[in-house]
């Protein structure tokens, strides 16, 4: 497994999850990090026909996470290298033939693809979840659901969203994916934090049903064809994002 990190930011974390990865999988392509000052940029990954190139924030590249950061992206390249249906379906065919026919606002319709990130991650996890402990990510699960929380609107009636994340509906799908990951893989006990700060989250948001969410990302099919996996993704996109109108057949 070749791991290239480019000079500007510490190679030993994407060094250190090469080696973890590759005691399970490999990838038949190069991998080239690219550690950039930008802090907005944190992570993202484009696939060529040569390569995988993982573009990473250095905040992001010196942070405790970086290294669970990279094994989560090299789980993502495992999936595209095997064209793994939640890495090769049309996201947007996907969405659009779930709404066809129906008025959804932007908003909502920017959350659909959110959501969608949320099915992939959820298949690049189980990849690396068996590899590394979980500690790290669940923090960060229960910080950034903590603090969408304390994000929340005093007078919804009036107050205006400025991001999509401080939004309380996709708050409360965000909360949904947080819980499902962590039973899915069997993270943390029923008393846990994560399930207090989803209830709240859930009551600022009660037009988005938190446990059909939850059910829905915690029951993914393992391994789906592309017609499973199509019909996941505009289920999911329909129960949040309904809009109004018929739907088309």
């Amino acid at each position: 497994m070749d791991v290239r990190v480019q000079t500007g930011g510490p190679a030993a974390p994407f060094l250190s999850a090469r080696d973890i990865f590759a005691t399970e999988y490999d990838l038949n392509r190069p991998v080239e990090v690219e550690i950039r000052t930008d802090p907005d940029e944190r992570t993202r990954v484009s696939h060529t026909d040569d390569g995988h190139r993982l573009t990473i924030s250095q905040q992001a590249a010196t942070s405790a996470m970086a290294r669970e950061l990279a094994l989560h992206e090299f789980a993502h390249m495992h999936h595209h290298e095997r064209s793994h249906p939640s890495h090769t379906q049309s996201t947007k065919e996907a969405i659009y033939l779930a709404l066809a026919g129906r008025s959804v606002e932007q908003r909502k319709l920017s959350h659909c693809y959110q959501i969608a990130n949320h099915m992939k991650d959820i298949y690049a996890d189980d990849v690396w979840l068996e590899l590394a402990p979980a500690d790290k990510l669940v923090d960060f699960l229960e910080a950034s659901l903590a603090a969408a929380v304390a994000d929340r609107p005093v007078d919804p009636g009036t107050w205006q969203r400025m991001t999509p994340a401080a939004d309380p509906e996709i708050t409360a799908v965000n909360a949904a994916f947080a819980l499902a990951l962590v039973e899915r893989h069997n993270l943390v006990g029923d008393d846990h934090r994560l399930y207090d700060l989803a209830h709240a989250a859930a009551v600022d948001a009660p037009e988005v049903r938190l446990s059909q969410f939850k059910h829905q990302f915690r029951t993914l099919a393992a391994d789906p064809d592309e017609s499973e996996y199509r019909k996941a993704l505009v289920d999911v996109t329909r129960a949040y994002a309904g809009g109004e109108g018929p739907a088309a057949d």
